[in-house]
């Protein structure tokens, strides 16, 4: 891996909790950046000092603040990409860490009661520091999450409450998950500028390269009714479209520079949409010419992250940096929002519909929440999460209105059982 690839790796894994969208200053700032910074006193300094600054300004350590069990996740995360922490000074580290940056304050997670019903229960993923980062739902009744600094997929069987994990190839750090009707996974590999399909019953991956060297972190993949998988590219402000039968990969990049395209839906016609997280905007994207259609949110501000579709083509989103749940009417242009109940700094991200009734969760709040809204009374309910949540970053639903999440900072994935719906593992 190249020093400019393993310190932006590092960079997500001390910020998988502020959740930064910035590659680390590199050169004659970042050397002067590590320079500056004097660390408290204490056993554990020097192996800090050597393992982080390896590849990372020590402001990305003394800027975090977590507990000691997201400490230990995010040690796990380092370790498990190279950084050279030796096991018996693991703890020694870890104690450091938890003394000397505590967690920062968040908003208190805002519970408003209702009607439906929620019970939510979580797993431990098994490999440490796998930080789960999108689940999916395959049409066998398993559950897969994409295990991004483990570099492994993921399979949860809820009968059975038995997990298995895929190795991918080295360093591709998997994001983005979808199933195809061959019983295939497909993931973006948000760190090795590829598509992956894996085939789960041999464990072989086919690679799909982007055709240029400009296209890399593949984000959020989409699947169309004709075979083709249409992605975002965050980093490189750029969506892309495979075609699954060829394995031909076109790229276009966005009229609005840095703009960060994020999460990305498919409309009933077809057409793909995604959200720019860099910017305060939605785009459309013509799926034959790849012409990108961009639409404006009413607040400057607004930076909205992921994103999800209703039956009849309206696009609710999560406006992370404002704190709002957003709703934009495809057919008639409307937009309307709502400010999320944990408050302006919560940030909302992952997000799905069904039916009426759109659910999310708030990211920054303490602990985490999974958020109800129903878009016919316009009302909130929410729930904690138990373990707290460490970031929620996507969510999806089952066939039979259930949810499934990952909790990231927590390296644990979730089932969120609605009410009145019947569990996935009482099915025969």
């Amino acid at each position: 891996m190249s020093k400019r690839a393993f310190s932006f790796l590092a960079l997500i894994l001390l910020t998988v909790f502020s959740l930064c969208a910035v590659v680390p200053t590199r050169g004659q700032d970042q050397g002067q950046s590590r320079q500056a910074v004097q660390l408290p006193e204490g056993d554990g300094k020097a192996t800090v000092q050597a393992a982080c600054a390896v590849c990372h300004a020590m402001t990305q350590v003394t800027n975090s603040g977590h507990d000691r069990e997201e400490w230990e996740t995010v040690l796990h995360m380092m370790v498990n990409v190279g950084a050279p922490v030796p096991q018996n000074q693991f703890d020694t580290v870890l104690t450091y860490l938890a003394t000397n940056f505590p967690p920062k304050p968040q908003p208190p997670a805002q519970i408003i009661p209702g009607k439906a019903e929620v019970s939510i229960k979580e797993w431990m993923v098994p490999t440490p520091g796998s930080r789960p980062h999108d689940p999916m739902f395959a049409p066998d009744g398993s559950v897969w999450y994409s295990g991004q600094m483990a570099n492994v997929l993921g399979r949860f069987d809820p009968k059975t409450e038995q997990f298995r994990e895929y190795k991918l190839p080295p360093k591709s750090g998997p994001h983005g998950l979808l199933p195809d009707k061959e019983g295939n996974v497909w993931y973006t590999a948000n760190f090795a500028a590829y598509i992956g399909k894996l085939d789960p019953k041999t464990g072989e991956v086919t690679q799909y390269r982007m055709p240029d060297p400009k296209a890399r972190d593949p984000h959020t993949p989409i699947l169309d009714a004709k075979g083709n998988i249409f992605f975002t590219l965050q980093s490189s402000n750029m969506v892309g479209r495979l075609n699954t039968k060829t394995g031909e990969i076109k790229v276009v990049t966005s009229p609005t520079p840095k703009s960060n395209p994020y999460g990305m839906v498919i409309n009933s016609k077809g057409v793909p949409y995604f959200v720019e997280f860099g910017a305060n905007k939605i785009a459309s994207v013509d799926p034959d010419t790849l012409e990108i259609h961009e639409y404006i949110l009413p607040h400057e501000e607004s930076r909205p992250r992921r994103v999800a579709i209703t039956a009849d083509d309206v696009i609710y989103y999560s406006d992370y940096s404002r704190g709002y749940l957003g709703r934009f009417d495809t057919k008639t242009g409307k937009m309307t929002e709502w400010p999320s109940p944990g408050g302006p700094k919560s940030q909302p991200y992952g997000i799905t519909i069904v039916g009426d009734v759109v659910w999310y969760s708030e990211s920054n709040t303490k602990p985490n929440t999974i958020v109800r809204f129903d878009s016919k009374t316009e009302k909130f309910q929410t729930w904690a999460i138990p373990s707290g949540g460490g970031v929620v970053r996507n969510m999806v639903h089952t066939p039979d209105g259930n949810l499934w999440i990952t909790c990231s900072g927590m390296n644990r994935i979730g089932e969120v059982h609605v009410k009145g719906t019947t569990r996935i593992s009482e099915k025969n």
